[in-house]
């Protein structure tokens, strides 16, 4: 396992304007309507978002994910934070830290998801720096593309 914390990152193009990628980070249902990666699902159990304003979420793997280990409690991850800095429909930063008692696991980690009209749609990247030791690059990189997939996949329905 590497000894430093990383920057981790992903990007994906989306058929939907700026504006709608925005709008899917700032309501919590619609948030947690996307997120959760891959067979996880989510829970907001507070959704503050505006500069400054904190955020608690769970994730949880579901039971057919029998070697999956959750950073909080067996199955599940709870993140807090806060947001940094909201520039809408270009910009979100946020702090994000994971609730445990695994040092692997532990402090604050800045997560920037970035916003840029293309021709056909948004240019989404995420970008993950501080990222703990105990995530695998591997890992980490499959969840953020789930995430952006189940995101293109939410703005196309809606």
């Amino acid at each position: 396992m590497p000894s430093e914390r990383r920057t981790d990152t992903a990007s994906l193009e989306v058929t939907a304007k700026p504006e709608a990628v925005y709008a899917a980070f700032a309501d919590p249902s619609a948030l947690i309507a996307w997120l959760p990666p891959g067979e996880m699902t989510g829970s907001v159990l507070e959704y503050d978002f505006r500069e400054g304003g904190h955020y608690r979420i769970a994730l949880t793997y579901n039971d057919a994910q029998a070697d999956a280990v959750g950073k909080t409690s067996a199955k599940t991850d709870v993140t807090s934070g806060r947001f940094l800095s909201l520039k809408p429909a270009e910009r979100i930063v946020q702090s994000v830290e994971f609730e445990t008692t695994d040092p692997a696991f532990g402090g604050e980690m800045i997560m920037t998801w970035s916003f840029a009209a293309t021709a056909t749609g948004t240019a989404v990247t995420v970008t993950v720096t501080n990222v703990p030791t105990g995530i695998s690059q591997a890992d980490h990189d499959v969840g953020l593309r789930q995430s952006l997939q189940n995101l293109a996949r939410y703005l196309s329905a809606h």
